[in-house]
């Protein structure tokens, strides 16, 4: 609900412009969010703090990380002062990116927080107060820089673009991580690729179209207005067009073209 809300919220409260194709936008993010969560791969068994270090450690999750870390230090030292300022991708990609460690500190401080109401010594693992560092240090990164990008950019922008951003960083955390697509039918499969192409589709319309003026009371007169478009033609072939058909060929005028 996070996409609508913003948008809705943010057209009353802050004044910002929410036309018809933005409001289509919501609804289309809130369909594809309902149709991935229906089709949502269900979670692999994870149970204790040491199973959760074995899959930290797989070679493919630590060079997935790598490269996360290396691309959000990138964006952070380099492409932020310098493009943060105009394109709206460059904090939310950083929030997004981070935002792949929070989900994982959090699964994993899920599962110590049940094995310490069991009875087990979680706070004595290493790996507890790494989760908790981890997810203190992402959580805060990304608070700082979508703040950075609501007071540069359209909160109804802001919020949809990031959702997209981030679903598509943790749908890869969790391939990789907890290898959650492996038991998905093909059926799922495909409801979830949809579902998050249409959660695309309404982002894109709730962008490309906010400056447009368009509403129901409006439609007709912008659709009869696009139809009525004038037409500009550009041959340098032809230079003089006389369209009435009551001159005769011998009183049309003539036109010498001189070559050198």
């Amino acid at each position: 609900f996070s996409v609508p809300c913003s948008a809705i919220l943010s057209s009353y409260l802050l004044g910002e412009r929410l036309n018809l194709l933005g409001k289509l936008g919501c609804m289309l993010s809130l369909v594809g969010s309902t149709v991935m969560v229906i089709h949502a791969p269900e979670d692999e068994e994870v149970t204790t703090l040491d199973e959760m270090s074995s899959k930290l450690k797989e070679p493919g999750f630590l060079a997935y990380a790598a490269i996360l870390l290396a691309v959000c230090f990138l964006l952070i030292f380099y492409l932020a002062p310098r493009y943060g300022q105009n394109n709206i991708l460059i904090y939310l990609t950083i929030c997004s990116v981070i935002g792949a460690f929070s989900v994982s500190s959090v699964k994993g401080l899920g599962i110590a927080i049940k094995g310490f109401f069991a009875g087990r010594p979680v706070l004595q693992h290493p790996l507890t107060w790494i989760l908790v560092v981890t997810l203190v240090a992402s959580i805060t990164t990304q608070i700082n820089y979508l703040n950075k990008s609501l007071d540069i950019f359209n909160t109804s922008l802001v919020f949809p673009i990031y959702y997209v951003l981030f679903t598509t960083i943790v749908i890869a955390t969790s391939i990789i991580l907890f290898k959650e697509w492996v038991t998905m039918t093909v059926v799922d499969i495909i409801g979830t690729v949809c579902g998050f192409l249409t959660i695309i589709l309404g982002v894109f319309l709730l962008h490309a179209f906010k400056d447009m003026d368009v509403s129901l009371g409006n439609l007709p007169q912008v659709l009869q207005s696009g139809q009525q478009a004038p037409v500009t033609r550009d041959d340098k072939n032809i230079l003089i067009e006389v369209d009435n058909s009551s001159i005769t060929p011998e009183d049309k005028p003539k036109v010498f073209m001189i070559y050198t």
